[in-house]
């Protein structure tokens, strides 16, 4: 934290102050009650937070002091959307947060632009994806997501993908002298993340395209962990010819997510 420990928006960060687990539920709860003074209490009190996630974000060459005040705007809003009465530790809610509002800022402001077309492709084929699995109870395939925005399949694929930001699911965001908070510690549901979903859409089209028996193979072999002897003894062939259809399968599979 030594490189932080500077004026930052008129902030000197080595004076931020440290709230004890005790202090942010009295501060929450004062807030809940309408004190106008534990808001302003609660952010001073947690921008350290801050401070700790946008260190990942230090090699993107933005300006420190722009990224802490996009930052800053995570944390409010996380302040103003905290559950008190979840059993979650505040820190581990607002990390995302956090990390999400800094995303959307270098998504908006990055060299390698994305057309304004693009992003609201994107977003209105997640905002359909959402009302969809509302609506439906299950995940939407592409197919029901391109008729319902009249768009064709592979461009909401594409505009997917254009708005991704890949990270490591190790990389550490959050530190506070403990155990490190990281990445994969926040993937709360698989099926809600944006790129696991479309990696999952990828996937269930490309099988889609195999025959029974390379379906079968695959879901053998992939999705339950069996091994080629056991999968060659339950379908009725030999061991070669599972591997030989397996690797078949697996071409043919990314030949089509490669489109």
């Amino acid at each position: 934290m030594a490189l932080y420990k500077v004026e930052i928006c008129g902030v000197n960060t080595s004076k931020l102050p440290v709230l004890t687990s005790a202090q942010m539920r009295e501060l929450f709860i004062a807030k809940q009650n309408g004190d106008p003074t534990a808001r302003e209490k609660l952010v001073n009190g947690n921008l350290r937070l801050v401070l700790s996630v946008i260190q990942r974000f230090a090699n993107r060459g933005e300006y420190v002091d722009d990224l802490f005040q996009v930052g800053c705007i995570g944390l409010i809003k996380a302040i103003d959307n905290f559950d008190l009465s979840q059993n979650v530790k505040f820190s581990t809610y607002a990390v995302p947060m956090i990390i999400g509002e800094i995303k959307r800022y270098l998504r908006d402001n990055n060299p390698i632009r994305v057309s304004r077309s693009l992003r609201d492709t994107a977003y209105r084929a997640l905002q359909t994806r959402d009302a969809l699995v509302a609506k439906l109870g299950r995940e939407p395939s592409l197919k029901e997501i391109s008729e319902q925005l009249n768009v064709p399949e592979d461009e909401i694929v594409y505009a997917l993908d254009a708005i991704q930001e890949p990270i490591s699911l190790f990389e550490p965001v959050y530190h506070d002298g403990g155990d490190p908070i990281y990445v994969m510690d926040q993937v709360k549901d698989e099926k809600g993340e944006d790129s696991s979903w479309v990696q999952e859409i990828s996937i269930n089209e490309s099988i889609q395209k195999l025959s029974q028996r390379e379906q079968a193979i695959i879901r053998m072999r992939f999705f339950e962990g069996k091994t080629q002897m056991e999968v060659a003894q339950e379908i009725g062939i030999s061991q070669a010819q599972v591997s030989r259809l397996e690797k078949a399968a697996l071409i043919q599979m990314r030949e089509h997510m490669s489109l």
